[in-house]
């Protein structure tokens, strides 16, 4: 088929608006899949996405659709995640496409992340198509978000097609518009042959699978190629198209969604964003990839059994292929032995990432508490970027500590506005500005330590809003804080594993909180152990474990007190003697009990 008669878009929406029924929808009526065999939620592959109602990880397929004027059409679809966290697949997918399908929930209207993925495909300089999906809610009002499409994304109201994935309303008006909206492939006539990574697996048997979109030229089985960022040299061994399962083809042209096949083994020498070209003829400049993604939150991860550590290393390195967002290197602690220091996202993304290893590769383990990258300015100059608390330097040597912050689109109901600005307040956050959308709900951007939001934030806000509440954020400036390091020391002795970076006005009520859940659930002692949250050397809380104690005084039976004192002093002097020379034994679920209970 002509690259003319091709057509590459992805549906993009704010979470749960529909993009996945919408896509079983479009693959019923172009019978790219039957009835007999379609599932609910078809094109999420993982249990996790099909458990928790979200998708992950982009799902290419191509269909072909014969349009009312007779002709044939070949449509390359993308059906993308909507999540925040999870915002740099849709920049990916939206690379390898020409248009976009903007899905709108006629119940809720425009949320943040609708807005979010909307300026991404806008900057992207893609053909954007409205849909209002969900218009047989009895909930639904197609005024409002007609309203809101033209005042808040500044898309005609008469471009919007009115829609039903689970009815399946408006199906062939949508496929219609993709092919009179959405422009045919771009960049055809390069004259050497381009194809971008947007996406990668890796397989037991016929090693990385790379997901390209072909650019100009072509791409077949028994060609030599070259990825253009690290001039790495392999062979192609086969190459598919998504139909949506992988469907061997002879040869992928411009304009083509599809899968290479080449005989790279090593995870590490494939780039998702790289440009395939051939080794022969050579291109002589790479394809735009994306906006390279820098991780925000960074944890250590540990196995729970030490002698899984290789297994855990190996289920890093194929976590990594296939998404290029996490980043990884080795550390050690002296409390829970050698793991990994890895960078994410966001909270939803190192919970995906730990649930996969679990599941996956069947490795048991645990993360220590989550933190980000602060920028560290030494009396002698320079900046050090910090994101493991263990690594900051002693506060004497230090001029500033810089912390990054989130510019964030809260979108909630007018009756919550008093209760967010007031968590806002207290997560050490600033209100900018307001902009009302309706007569029921607001737009706050403010503006937050990203530290902040990192455990509870989205929690709390969903809990004040029942529901209604959604944000989306991108990474601000780095501002100057009052931040210290707090350390726990048990015996007299710190615990790497539960250091923390805080700001100071919140370090005694964090310190104490702390140490208390830590006298609950470390064992009882044969002495008594102090629990000490501390700044540098001043102790700003104590608590203490339980001591056993046994009763020596047992055996008197009555007869002159001195005795039971006597006894008691002697139990006492061991005890004194005990301390100085004992080791507290913290078992490794005292560490998984705190670290867990605390994220």
């Amino acid at each position: 088929m002509p690259h003319r008669h091709t057509r590459n878009f992805c549906i993009i929406a704010h979470v749960d608006h529909g993009k996945t029924t919408l896509s079983d929808r479009l693959l019923e009526f172009t019978h790219t899949i039957e009835r007999r065999v379609m599932t609910d939620q078809h094109l999420d592959s993982m249990d996790l996405e099909k458990e928790r109602g979200i998708t992950i990880k982009s799902h290419p397929v191509t269909m072909t659709y014969r349009a009312k004027d007779g002709q044939a059409y070949k449509l390359n679809l993308m059906d993308t995640p909507g999540h925040v966290d999870f915002s740099y697949e849709v920049s990916r997918s939206l690379a390898a496409c020409e248009g976009a399908v903007l899905l709108i929930d006629a119940a809720q209207g425009v949320e943040a992340q609708t807005v979010a993925n909307a300026h991404l495909a806008f900057s992207q300089k893609l053909r954007v198509i409205p849909v209002i999906n969900k218009i047989d809610l009895p909930s639904a009002n197609l005024e409002l978000c007609l309203r809101q499409l033209e005042d808040i994304l500044t898309i005609p109201a008469e471009e919007a097609i009115l829609a039903s994935g689970k009815a399946g309303i408006g199906i062939q008006d949508i496929l219609e518009a993709v092919v009179a909206r959405v422009p045919s492939p771009r960049w055809t006539d390069y004259p050497q042959a381009r194809a971008l990574v947007f996406d990668s697996l890796y397989d037991s048997y016929r090693g990385v699978i790379s997901y390209a979109r072909v650019f100009s030229g072509s791409i077949k089985a028994g060609e030599q190629m070259l990825l253009m960022s690290n001039g790495v040299k392999s062979e192609v061994k086969e190459v598919g198209v998504f139909t949506p399962k992988m469907e061997k083809v002879e040869v992928l042209r411009a304009g083509d969604v599809g899968y290479v096949v080449s005989n790279i083994k090593s995870t590490a020498d494939i780039k998702i964003g790289d440009t395939i070209t051939h080794a022969t003829r050579p291109a002589g400049e790479m394809l735009p990839g994306y906006k390279e993604v820098r991780p925000m939150v960074f944890c250590g991860l540990y196995p729970l059994e030490s002698g899984d550590y290789e297994k855990l290393k190996a289920a890093m390195g194929r976590l990594r292929l296939n998404d290029a967002a996490l980043v990884y290197s080795s550390e050690s602690s002296v409390a829970l032995g050698f793991g990994f220091r890895c960078g994410f996202l966001g909270l939803l993304h190192m919970e995906i990432i730990q649930e996969r290893i679990r599941r996956e590769h069947d490795v048991e383990i645990i993360s220590t508490y989550p933190s980000v990258v602060y920028h560290v300015y030494p009396h002698g100059g320079g900046v050090l970027e910090v994101d493991n608390p263990v690594n900051l330097p002693d506060p004497g040597t230090i001029l500033e500590i810089r912390e990054p912050t989130i510019s964030a689109s809260i979108i909630i109901p007018n009756t919550s506005m008093g209760d967010i600005l007031t968590l806002v307040m207290e997560k050490r956050g600033t209100c900018d500005h307001t902009d009302t959308l309706d007569q029921n709900r607001v737009m706050l951007k403010c503006t937050l330590p990203l530290n902040e939001i990192l455990v509870d934030f989205n929690d709390r806000l969903k809990s004040i809003t029942h529901g209604y509440g959604s944000m989306d954020y991108e990474l601000g400036e780095y501002r100057a804080s009052d931040l210290v390091k707090m350390e726990i020391l048990i015996n007299g002795d710190p615990v790497d594993a539960f250091a923390s970076i805080v700001h100071r006005e919140k370090a005694e009520s964090k310190g104490r909180e702390l140490c208390e859940r830590l006298a609950e659930i470390i064992p009882p002692q044969m002495f008594k152990v102090a629990i000490q949250a501390a700044i540098g050397g001043k102790i700003i809380a104590r608590d203490n474990v339980r001591e056993m104690r046994k009763d020596v005084t047992a055996k008197c039976y009555g007869g002159d007190i001195s005795r039971k004192r006597k006894l008691l002093d002697k139990q006492k002097e061991g005890k004194k003697k005990m301390k100085q020379i004992g080791k507290v034994s913290i078992p490794p679920d005292a560490f998984i009990k705190v670290l867990q209970s605390n994220q």
